[in-house]
């Protein structure tokens, strides 16, 4: 079984730089066309998938809908364990804000957010359930930066640690109990020049 991970396409604010959290905010222009780009580029590669299944917020959705329609790909029903990590009182706050509003040692502070230990209980529950229906088949994932990071931390501790970017790509094998990574937060089909296939 393979998994391909997938950050959702850009939104207005992720480019202003705010905390989106669980906080459901659509896709922008340029996120669709990152959508359209990765598509693209998994036509073209021999990876073949059998489903695509998203965290069902709208900027993951839409995402997922595109990509399947590229590839013909079906979408599952959308798993709430998907979701970004809750960032409870500082969602919609850019950087600057935050420190303002709570002084530069914000991170440290109890103003909602979910628990790293809780996120990865969720994630490591969601790919456990994946393995048991879909162990023959190859499915796609669209989720969260930092859903997907920790993810990553849960299963290789400090081994990745790079910001986790839009529309990348990140392909896990399953390999007896353990998921052998073959390919880390890709963004390469961002920069290609990926001609539209005909209509």
């Amino acid at each position: 079984m393979r998994i391909g991970l997938i950050r959702h396409g850009l939104t207005d604010w992720n480019a202003a730089g705010r905390i989106q959290g669980q906080t459901d905010i659509p896709l922008n222009a340029e996120g669709r066309e990152q959508a359209e780009r990765l598509g693209r580029r998994l036509l073209t590669e021999e990876y073949r998938w059998d489903h695509i299944i998203t965290s069902g917020l709208s900027r993951a959705q839409e995402t997922g809908e595109i990509i399947s329609g590229l590839l013909n790909v079906p979408l599952l029903e959308p798993d709430a364990r998907l979701k970004e990590r809750a960032f409870g009182q500082i969602e919609g706050l850019t950087s600057e804000e935050r420190v303002a509003r709570w002084g530069a040692s914000w991170e440290t502070l109890d103003l909602g957010q979910e628990q790293i230990a809780d996120i990865q209980t969720r994630a490591l529950g969601f790919l456990e359930d994946l393995w048991e229906a879909h162990q023959d088949q190859n499915v796609l994932i669209v989720s969260h930066g930092a859903f997907l990071a920790n993810l990553l931390s849960a299963l290789y501790k400090d081994r990745y640690t790079e910001r986790i970017g839009n529309l990348s790509l990140t392909i896990l094998e399953k390999e007896r109990d353990d998921w052998r990574p073959l390919l880390y937060n890709c963004t390469r089909h961002l920069s290609l020049d990926l001609a539209k296939q005909p209509e």
